[in-house]
């Protein structure tokens, strides 16, 4: 497993399993954890808490082992919000909080307070954001001089934003891409198949492939284990530079949601 570094010092694996509308509960969770996911990507409403709180506890692997991300609302207390999702998984801490949305006015600097409060307590590791853009980042770390060590956004080769790669990259803040397989829609691509087929990889491996090769974290989700381990094989194979410029050019700003908003 490639691991990234937090401009924190702690290490972040490279990919994590996502549980967004998750099947199966704990038992799919578990699959991921023994196809070798040590990143589990959650949230409050979600409702898929409980179940990975279940199968992290109820694993073999040392809770030490495995790198927990979950997030607070954009109306909430960061601490006590913290606090509560920490109580429906089982759990004593996270590896990592995100404010999962900007609030409609502001970037949410109190918000953001109170996960730095949640980090001095111990209650997680490090804390960063979700959907936010360049400016709400930068509002948020010249309010409170904390500067987020994540920023998770939609983010495939189809949709994405070079300001966004560049900001980060500059202010040693990891993108974690959501919904890095488009939700299965752009699977088809000519383009993903070509390469794939060079490699004996799918559409699905090369999609990840990017990611991992451009530093980016993605978090793929998959219910059935043959799929769960399919996008953890990704560590076996590299794409050419070449490959690489096919890729990045394929963006369109494409989104399986309503639209990157971020820059």
């Amino acid at each position: 497993m490639e691991r990234l570094r937090l401009h924190t010092g702690a290490g972040m694996p490279a990919i994590g399993f996502g549980t967004w509308q998750l099947e199966g509960g704990a038992e799919t969770v578990r699959a991921a954890l023994e196809a070798g996911y040590r990143m589990i990507d959650t949230s409050g409403d979600y409702g898929t808490q409980p179940a990975v709180g279940r199968a992290i506890r109820e694993s073999d692997i040392p809770r030490a082992q495995v790198f927990l991300v979950t997030k607070v609302e954009e109306d909430e207390d960061g601490l006590e919000a913290t606090r509560d999702r920490l109580d429906d998984l089982g759990l004593d801490y996270a590896d990592l909080v995100l404010i999962h949305r900007p609030p409609r006015h502001g970037a949410g600097s109190d918000i953001w307070e109170g996960l730095i409060q949640a980090k001095r307590q111990g209650l997680t590791r490090d804390i960063g954001v979700s959907n936010y853009t360049t400016d709400q980042i930068e509002e948020i770390t010249e309010a409170t001089g904390e500067r987020p060590v994540v920023n998770q956004v939609e983010w495939s080769p189809f949709g994405y934003t070079r300001e966004m790669l560049e900001f980060c990259r500059s202010n040693g803040i990891v993108i974690q891409a959501y919904s890095p397989l488009t939700r299965g829609r752009r699977l088809d691509d000519h383009t993903l198949q070509g390469i794939g087929v060079r490699h004996g990889k799918s559409s699905a491996q090369v999609l990840l492939r990017w990611n991992i090769q451009l530093g980016t974290s993605p978090l793929p989700k998959a219910s059935d284990r043959e799929h769960i381990l399919e996008n953890f094989t990704v560590f076996d194979f590299e794409l050419s530079h070449e490959e690489m410029d096919v890729l990045n050019g394929l963006n369109e700003r494409y989104s399986a949601l309503a639209g990157l908003a971020y820059a």
